[in-house]
């Protein structure tokens, strides 16, 4: 198969007494899904003595038969070899699917020891052998005086391997002392005789004097750590490099150094959760530890005792950090990869300079921005609307003055060929020479795209020496992990922004979808779906809602469309002085000044290219953005025309046009209270034109300034309410009602 060296460095790496019974199961179903021989599992499971039953190993093979929804891969081998500290295969090529780290130096989340850098160590064995002393040293480490202790010396034959028997537990650490002063060097007079071969083992927590069972522990102080799948020396350097706070170090006679670290647990439930975190930081930093250790009155080695060809040895006592308390504020201090806190008074005369706008008066170099919006609002072409005005230096929708730099767009929607057409139609339908289009990277990922947590490290290397001024990521639904519902999982996710941001220094761009229903009675910052933790992660939030024009505005923008066209056809047939600026306002008057000085081809064709502007004017959809920022006062809400494939700014049309809103919402509810419903302000509006105008004719001609006078309005909001309204004509500074069916 396909990486059977790798698999098989996983697994030796791997020690099956380190893992649980589940796990070792996984392992056989993993290695049988890969094609792999039941002995390559029975061999390896002949590592763990003390669980390995011949034959076991083949009568789970037969029961393995795959399938199912998730079933159990050679992958599960490598995530859990990677889970206790692998760091993978020597000189293995980087491929799509492997994790780097975010930046040079970096280390795993919570690691402070890189076990590929730990230098081993040859063990400091005594030069004078004193097995007495031995055993008083570890007994003054590990119990008061009047603390009972249990041992083991005689062991039975079980499984093709010497097991402890029950052993003894009635007397007290201090008797024990008392006696080994007495032995003259004797071991065997005090704890009895043990076969040299076996050795003998010693509960490291103290017991009640009637037994060495989980209930007969009388004070829940230490736990056990033990490595068998490293060199001695290697095992003992980890210990001391995490400071654990070890009661005592022993080396075992075989294949492990035993640490007797201090938990001090007040009760057996607090024991089982600092065993969980001291074995999970254990396994972070390299230590593959034997989950069968797990339990209070689990046997370690006694040390004095010679166990076949070498001794149990007590190396070092009390090293390491002084007591838990201790030791876990430092592992989390070593590990939280936190800045330190500074001091107002020393950076008071000496502020760090702001970073440079990249989008003047809305987002920094080196920030996030969020674009969010329904479906079909064009956030997309939004976006590379934006990647082109970075790129060449340009005012983005016609409103935002951008930085110029250079901009890497991710596209994980569209193939590729789409992604390269929009941003040709883009640039067309901008009419922007592509004057800098060194400026655009794109990295196209449909059908390749990773979780953001995957995502960014590769994302990183990858972009770390190309300068880019922003990255801009289309759409993020697409590289999501976990429950966009949840804070706490999309902060984690919001997070891999941040470390695109520092590690490339460069602003983060990206878009995410409104959640369902009419938007327009929530504040633009809660319209986005999911938790509200994607609306006020960035620095700068764009919302687009739409607004659905009346049947005013739409015959407004007929007209323009229809004088658009007959202006150009005048320019072309040479006649651009038969018309002047009222005129060219004017769909009426313009078709008039047409027949007068054109032919009948040029009056067929105008009537077809008008239809054609109608139909595509009737296709333009209506947009406001508003902005909530960090960095920058609030801009004025901005309204758009979608014109595919670009965003063009309303000429005022739109701006006294409201969102649709959800009228069962609070604020909804109050503001129709307070002030009617949209249909009866919309006609008290109509009224008030009325009123005015009537009003201003006894003084002969309307015009909007006296229109606006009356009302206490400017002139812009009367013009714009009259053209909104469609009931009236305005020729310059003149009003006047429109006679019945006319449309200019």
């Amino acid at each position: 198969m396909e990486h059977e060296n790798d698999l098989k460095e996983a697994l030796e790496f791997l020690s099956p007494s380190a893992l649980t019974y589940d796990e070792w199961v996984a392992v056989g179903m993993a290695l049988k899904d890969g094609g792999l021989p039941v002995t390559v599992w029975e061999q390896w499971s002949t590592r763990d003595a003390g669980r390995y039953h011949k034959g076991e190993c083949v009568k789970k093979w037969e029961s393995f038969h795959g399938g199912g929804g998730s079933p159990v891969t050679v992958s599960s081998i490598f995530q859990m070899a990677y889970s206790h500290g692998w760091s993978g295969p020597a000189g293995h090529a980087l491929d799509w699917n492997d994790d780097i780290a975010a930046g040079p130096g970096a280390q795993p989340e919570g690691r402070v020891v890189d076990p590929r850098w730990v230098e081993a160590h040859e063990l400091a064995l005594p030069e004078q052998w004193d097995p007495a002393d031995q055993l008083k040293r570890y007994l003054r480490a590990l119990f008061e005086a009047d603390e009972y202790v249990a041992y083991v010396t005689e062991s039975f034959m079980a499984d093709d391997r010497r097991r402890p028997t029950r052993g003894c537990w009635d007397r007290t650490a201090g008797q024990l002392i008392a006696e080994l002063d007495q032995c003259g060097g004797d071991l065997g007079k005090v704890v009895g005789d043990c076969d040299p071969e076996v050795g003998a083992w010693i509960c490291f927590n103290p017991v009640d004097g009637t037994g060495r069972k989980d209930a007969n522990i009388t004070a829940y102080r230490y736990a056990l750590v033990e490595c068998d799948n490293m060199e001695l020396g290697k095992q003992q350097a980890i210990i001391k490099q995490l400071e654990l706070p070890c009661a005592a170090l022993v080396y075992s006679g075989g294949k492990s150094v035993h640490a007797i670290v201090k938990v001090d647990a007040p009760d057996y439930t607090e024991y089982r959760k600092r065993v969980d975190y001291l074995y999970a930081a254990c396994q972070k930093n390299g230590l593959t530890i034997d989950q069968q250790n797990r339990n209070p009155s689990r046997l370690s080695r006694m040390p004095g005792i010679p166990r076949g060809d070498k001794k149990q040895v007590l190396l070092e006592t009390n090293i390491g950090k002084s007591c838990w308390d201790e030791w876990v504020d430092w592992l989390e201090a070593e590990t939280d990869d936190l800045p330190d806190t500074e001091n107002l008074a020393a950076d008071w005369e000496h502020l760090p300079p702001l970073a440079d706008p990249l989008i003047f008066g809305v987002l920094r170099k080196g920030h996030k921005m969020l674009l969010a919006g329904p479906s079909k609002a064009g956030k997309s072409f939004a976006l590379i609307e934006l990647c082109i005005s970075i790129a060449e230096g340009k005012p983005w929708l016609g409103q935002f003055n951008c930085a110029q730099g250079k901009v890497l767009y991710i596209n994980l929607e569209l193939d590729r060929a789409s992604c390269l057409h929009r941003f040709k139609d883009v640039y067309a339908a901008l009419g922007l020479a592509p004057e800098n289009l060194a400026n655009i990277d794109i990295w196209n990922l449909r059908g390749a795209s990773v979780p953001m947590d995957k995502l960014a490290p590769k994302l990183i290397r990858r972009a770390q020496k190309k300068g880019y001024m922003a990255v801009v990521l289309d759409p993020i639904y697409k590289v999501i992990t976990g429950d966009e519902n949840s804070a706490d999982q999309m902060a984690k996710f919001c997070n891999q922004f941040d470390l695109v941001c520092r590690a490339l220094d460069c602003a983060v761009i990206y878009c995410h979808h409104h959640s369902k229903g009419a938007q327009g009675g929530k504040r633009s910052m809660d319209r986005a779906s999911g938790s509200g933790v994607f609306a006020r992660d960035p620095d700068a939030m764009l919302d687009m809602t739409e607004l659905v024009p009346t049947d005013a505005i739409r015959q407004q923008l007929h007209n323009k469309a229809a004088c658009r066209v007959i202006k150009a056809m005048l320019d072309k047939r040479g006649h651009a002085d038969a018309y002047g600026p009222d005129d060219a306002l004017s769909r009426t008057r313009m078709l008039a000044i047409a027949k007068e000085n054109l032919g009948l081809a040029d009056l067929r064709a105008i009537d077809a290219e008008v239809a054609a502007a109608e139909k595509k004017a009737d296709g333009m959809t209506a947009w406001r953005i508003e902005g909530t920022l960090r960095e920058f006062a609030r801009f004025d809400p901005v309204n758009l025309w979608f014109d595919y494939p670009v965003h063009k700014p309303d000429s005022g049309l739109l701006e006294d046009l409201q969102p649709d809103g959800d009228v069962k919402g609070f604020a909804a509810r109050g503001a129709e209270k307070r002030w009617g419903s949209r249909e009866k302000l919309a006609k008290n509006k109509s009224v008030e034109l009325s009123t005015a105008y009537e009003s201003c004719t006894m003084d002969g001609k309307v015009t909007v300034y006296a229109m606006a006078e009356y009302m206490g309005l400017k002139p812009d909001t009367v013009r714009r309410r009259l053209k909104a309204d469609g009931g009236y004509w305005i020729d310059g500074t003149d009003v006047g009602r429109k006679e019945p069916g006319s449309d200019g």
